[in-house]
């Protein structure tokens, strides 16, 4: 038994009061952004609350981070809207179903580290482009259908649906002034609910958009085609989803480090995320990752235990099995005001005071995957190309940094300095260095302060040796870094170079990094 009780973190410490009063904060928080996420994507709103209950618990039981909590959450839901609109929610679950695969995979191997190596402008643009997607979507449930075409609210129904969104957005904004010691987008929607319910306003209620009420979420095997097609065409979105949620759940556990003066796990988080998705893609919900709203509300409630993300979740399903009714008649103002307050908190707004201060190509990265993210709708395609780019431009920087001192000593050599990395991107400037016809007969290149990374430096190094060899002269390398010259000796089938042995330099080794 206490093998079981180590994994819940239950120990005299744990003061199991807070922990399931900040549970049931938790849940009253989490299910209004899980609904809210899951019909932003167009999924059922079950889906929603089923992903909030499943990533919640099984990330709380098998994470690497007590204390964080996990849901529905928007980050992962906007990646998958191309792929809805244009395959459909069986599509969705198949990919979800995958990016859980591959989380899984990226902890196994311990690789949790290269998801931060996605460039900060770039994350910028994903935010920013997030946030407006979420902003520009509320916009939409100020419209109606009428004989089956949607068109916008007038009249009263337009001033009703405004007047309580603006004291949602006011309650939210107001209330951390008075008191914290409630989650203010709780309160606001039980305000919004209370006026709405007691004075009979007739206004737009989840009911509206769809029902929320089931049972056990259920086995549900995706009625896709098992195919390579297939594959291509959710492997993306799985990849994108993947890494954003790792990213997201990364970032988070690093928070919750700081705050608590405690060390999480992060490939043990990658299973945990993983394992919650794949079961997501197989029992009907949408996925999802580590939520830091709902992670700061649990540890400001002084929670620091697995017990309260695990209360949270069976609280949300509890609700899905008896609490529905009331919860269809949520006025979806206090959703629309919740998810504007949520997409006012998401936008980078410190990216406006940097702006001056970064690199052109830096801003033109971040701008440029806010806009497709924003106009194509597809985070994943925007995030992918804004990669390739920025790391087009670091090639591109990187290759104009290489540079050689020369001089000639007093026997008559002459030598070749390099500084910089010579690599696919750097071979044209580094030819160009030297000049082979009026070269003295011996000639040295010294990579001291250089490195060859790749092989297209080894097959440059080895077409200045041809041009030296058929000019009658001689070329030597020296001070090759232990990898460089595994790449030449890996390559020798194919070149020839001579190689001034110096077994006792180190500087550019990978063990002096």
């Amino acid at each position: 038994m206490k093998p079981f009780l180590h994994l819940f973190d239950f120990s005299n410490k744990v003061d199991y009061k807070i922990e399931v009063l900040a549970g049931l904060t938790v849940a009253m928080t989490m299910i209004p952004e899980s609904l809210s996420f899951a019909i932003l994507a167009g999924f059922p709103p079950l889906a929603g609350l089923y992903a909030a209950f499943i990533m919640g618990l099984v990330t709380a039981v098998l994470g690497g981070r007590p204390g964080m909590v996990s849901g529905g959450a928007g980050a992962t839901a906007v990646v998958l809207i191309a792929l809805m609109q244009s395959h459909g929610l069986e599509y969705v679950f198949a990919a979800v179903a995958l990016a859980g695969i591959l989380q899984i995979l990226v902890g196994l191997f311990k690789l949790g580290k290269f998801i931060r190596l996605v460039p900060q402008p770039v994350m910028f643009g994903f935010v920013n482009g997030l946030a407006v997607i979420i902003f520009m979507s509320q916009i939409e449930q100020f419209k109606t259908v009428v004989n089956g075409e949607s068109t916008w609210l007038t009249g009263s129904a337009l001033y009703i649906m405004a007047g309580l969104v603006a004291l949602t957005i006011a309650i939210i904004i107001l209330l951390p002034k008075i008191t914290q010691a409630v989650p203010p987008s709780l309160v606001a929607i039980v305000v919004v609910f209370g006026i709405v319910f007691g004075f009979g306003i007739d206004t737009k209620v989840v009911k509206d958009i769809a029902s929320v009420s089931g049972g056990l979420p259920p086995f549900h095997m995706p009625d896709v085609p098992f195919s390579l097609e297939m594959l291509q065409v959710i492997f993306p979105y799985a990849l994108i989803m993947a890494g954003v949620g790792l990213t997201e759940s990364l970032l988070t556990i690093n928070l919750v480090d700081e705050i608590t003066g405690t060390r999480g796990n992060g490939n043990r988080e990658c299973v945990a995320q993983g394992s919650a998705n794949l079961l997501n893609g197989f029992f009907f919900g949408m996925g999802g990752c580590a939520m830091i709203a709902q992670t700061l509300v649990n540890l400001s409630a002084g929670a620091r235990a697995r017990l309260a993300a695990i209360v949270a979740a069976f609280t949300i399903l509890i609700i899905i099995l008896i609490g529905a009714p009331v919860i269809e008649q949520v006025p979806m103002a206090a959703l629309v005001g919740v998810m504007i307050m949520v997409a006012i908190g998401t936008f980078e707004w410190i990216s406006f005071k940097i702006i001056n201060k970064m690199p052109r190509h830096d801003v033109f990265v971040g701008i440029l995957v806010a806009v497709i993210t924003v106009w194509l709708h597809n985070l994943a395609l925007a995030v992918l190309i804004g990669v390739i780019i920025a790391a087009l431009v670091f090639a591109w920087e990187s290759a104009k940094r290489i540079r050689a001192r020369k001089y000639t000593d007093a026997s008559g050599v002459k030598h070749y300095e390099m500084y910089g990395p010579l690599f696919f991107g750097s071979v044209a400037t580094f030819t160009e260095k030297f000049d082979v016809q009026n070269d003295p007969e011996e000639v040295i290149i010294d990579f001291k302060e250089s490195r060859v990374a790749d092989m297209s430096g080894i097959e440059a190094l080895n077409k200045l040796t041809e041009r030296y060899h058929k000019a009658g002269k001689k070329l030597q390398l020296k001070h090759l870094s232990p990898d460089c010259l595994v790449l030449l000796k890996n390559a020798d089938a194919v070149i020839a170079v001579n190689i001034l042995e110096d077994p006792t330099y180190h500087v550019a080794s990978d063990k002096m990094e």
